[in-house]
């Protein structure tokens, strides 16, 4: 597994470099923005390491340009000295997977890639039909079942389940989710997301007892879970 890190100060860079090479991943490691974004149209990462403040363009700006031209796929991890909720906030609205605060500790960081590697297994791009639960979802149809049963749903529904379904257990922010699904920025006044949320939800039957829930995260994000139809909780409002 090839991963990318972006840390401007030296003795981090080599310590970020020296964990995840001991952990038998292939780390590069830049200093500037631009020498990162560079690589990143040559070369295939399976995850990046970003800090926050760069000495070019910050990390939320690399974020957003990683979102824009490359896509949802990439794992991106935010490794930063800033810890407030509006900066985690911030972070995950920018398209980070997840947040980590300095000082560095190793444990975590091993887990915290290991955990986004494996979700980002489930979100290759493929046509091939795949399983989640009880449904059978066909890329190439563009068509979704429930236990064997198709479920009829309009394109944009189709493309934003599509998304869940591909990053399983993935906390996705609305603006991924807009990106992704509508190729801009929908207004946090707009809609448009909570009733295509709210469709998926219904039509395709979001809940525990079909292996599933589609739960929020209060100013985050949406994420689809695997459950049990043991599991007597609830989708999220």
């Amino acid at each position: 597994m090839k991963i990318a890190s972006l840390e401007d100060d030296l003795d981090q860079a080599r310590r970020i470099q020296q964990v995840l090479t001991a952990a038998g991943y292939t780390c590069s490691s830049y200093q500037q923005s631009r020498d990162l974004l560079s690589a990143m149209r040559n070369e295939s990462f399976d995850l990046v390491l970003l800090d926050w403040h760069l000495p070019d363009i910050d990390g939320d700006d690399v974020v957003r340009w990683l979102r824009a031209n490359i896509g949802p796929r990439i794992p991106v991890i935010f490794l930063t000295n800033r810890s407030s909720e509006d900066d985690l906030v911030e972070g995950l609205r920018a398209g980070a997977d997840d947040y980590i605060v300095k000082p560095l500790r190793p444990l975590e960081l091993l887990a915290r890639v290991a955990a986004l590697l494996r979700r980002s297994q489930i979100a290759e791009p493929a046509d091939e039909s795949f399983d989640v639960a009880n449904y059978r979802v066909e890329p190439s149809a563009r068509a979704i079942a429930l236990n064997g049963k198709a479920v009829t749903l309009a394109p944009k529904e189709f493309e934003l389940a599509l998304l869940f379904f591909r990053n399983l257990g993935r906390l996705m922010s609305r603006d991924v989710l807009a990106e992704c699904v509508w190729n801009r920025e929908i207004p946090a006044t707009s809609r448009t997301l909570d009733t295509h949320l709210s469709n998926i939800r219904q039509k395709l039957q979001l809940r525990p007892e079909h292996g599933v829930r589609l739960t929020s995260s209060y100013a985050l994000g949406y994420r689809l879970e695997l459950t049990s139809a043991q599991d007597d909780g609830q989708p999220a409002p």
